[in-house]
């Protein structure tokens, strides 16, 4: 699977809909942004499983003040509709596939609620 964009309004239907999510936030002035691409776009062929999305920091301005973000790129990964890892900076490749590796391997249902 390829990477897809993500929209303000697909965004809760895509974390919650797809049993894992990894999220880049990104702008196109960005330029570890442009530097990450290659390698979130190289994990979504790896793992067609996982779905891989972007959501344009420039065109979803309120989406990603709703996030939080404040240093692009940054990376969120979601299993089951719920907030693992959330990290700004590009990942080198074998730090994505072990983030992603870490995802498969979790077992969300294990950990109780407080």
């Amino acid at each position: 699977m390829t990477t897809q964009d993500l929209t303000a309004s697909q965004f809760n239907e895509t974390v919650n809909g797809n049993d894992m999510v990894l999220v880049d936030f990104w702008a196109s002035w960005c330029g570890p942004c442009r530097a990450f691409a290659p390698t979130f776009k190289a994990a979504s062929e790896n793992h067609p499983d996982v779905v891989f999305a972007k959501v344009d920091t420039e065109a979803e301005q309120e989406l990603a003040a709703a996030a939080q973000i404040r240093s692009i790129p940054t990376l969120m990964a979601f299993k089951k509709g719920k907030l693992l890892f959330n990290q700004p900076g590009a990942l080198p490749p074998a730090a994505l596939e072990e983030l992603v590796q870490q995802l498969k391997a979790y077992d969300v249902d294990a950990v109780t609620e407080v």
